[in-house]
């Protein structure tokens, strides 16, 4: 197959299919054993310095908030990030401790772009490769299906694709010119659901974004859950099931885990609290002072949401939902 031009952007780690295949087969569990976790284990456990981890879902929608607080408490570092995440990108880009980016779109709608983004960014701190969302989904794709790349049409004839790793390829059936998306396989995924049990069966209402993909793109599954319900539960409504059990090695239980973001049906993102935070984020002390405030200063995620405003505020933010 003919190659043709190719993005100027970096290609950060590209973990072989058949590495994370091979990897599967060999360390996950094939039994339903319960994996029952608090963050801080999970996290611990699961992640190293110098890994390339992802989040899943788009701004601040079903972010893995509560993941990734604790993430940056541990102060793990150095390490690769991909994701159409925003907050909790932010996170761990302003906390120092990632090195590169695979990224898409990064900003907060009528709030504006990422202040913490742009600084990272402009000071060399963080390499950024960019793709479309699409292009990026399909990458996990790939690597789901055990393939190296997939041909697409997304992101020809656009700039993306110059700052993208991507490359062109010819058709060796019709001679088309297709965009190649090389396969991306994360060390670990993280993703937040509305449902799961104990042995990592998980299901998500509504939009499902590439949770599917990402799960199976990755060596280590951390699922965060708003309700850990009974086995039978899940067994009642097989088909909503987006993530089987064997795909996962910790369930972390974590109600309004994607505060401040929100989760689709069940409560509103806490604007007050977005509004402030950029406010805090327009210079590099005041984000820091944000860190220090809503992250190292709360030692897990029940705290965390007892400084939010604990039952009055989490209730608001439920009617909220409603309304829309």
């Amino acid at each position: 197959m003919a190659e043709l031009p190719a993005g100027k952007g970096a290609l950060f780690r590209m973990i072989p299919v058949d590495d994370l295949r091979d990897f599967v087969r060999a360390e996950k569990q094939k039994g339903m054993v319960p994996k029952l976790m608090t963050e801080h284990e999970a996290i611990s456990h699961f992640i190293k310095p110098g890994m390339y981890i992802g989040v899943e879902l788009y701004g601040s929608v079903r972010c893995p908030m509560s993941l990734a607080r604790e993430i940056v408490r541990q102060r793990i570092g150095e390490l690769d990030l991909a994701g159409q995440g925003v907050l909790e990108n932010d996170l761990l880009i302003g906390a120092g401790l990632v090195k590169n980016l695979d990224i898409t779109y990064h900003g907060y709608e009528v709030f504006g772009v990422s202040p913490v983004l742009r600084r990272a960014c402009e000071s060399g701190r963080v390499k950024a490769v960019e793709w479309s969302n699409a292009a990026l989904a399909w990458r996990f794709k790939a690597a789901a299906m055990g393939l190296p790349y997939l041909p697409v049409r997304s992101m020809l004839g656009t700039d993306t694709f110059g700052y993208s790793a991507a490359k062109v390829v010819e058709c060796p059936f019709t001679g088309q010119k297709l965009c190649a998306l090389p396969a991306l396989a994360l060390d670990v995924g993280l993703i937040h659901v509305h449902r799961a049990d104990e042995f990592g069966n998980a299901q998500v209402d509504g939009i499902s974004g590439f949770a599917a993909e990402m799960a199976r793109a990755s060596k280590r599954l951390i699922i965060s859950a708003e309700e850990i319900v009974p086995h039978e539960e899940i067994q009642k409504f097989p088909e909503r099931t987006l993530i089987p059990y064997y795909l996962v090695d910790a369930v972390v239980h974590a109600p309004y885990g994607s505060l401040p973001g929100e989760m689709p049906y069940l409560y509103w993102r806490d604007e007050d609290h977005v509004k402030s935070y950029m406010k805090a984020a327009e210079s590099e002390e005041g984000f820091q002072a944000y860190l220090q405030e809503w992250v190292y200063g709360v030692p897990d995620h029940w705290h965390f949401l007892e400084k939010l405003g604990g039952e009055k505020r989490l209730s608001e933010l439920r009617r909220l939902a409603t309304r829309r």
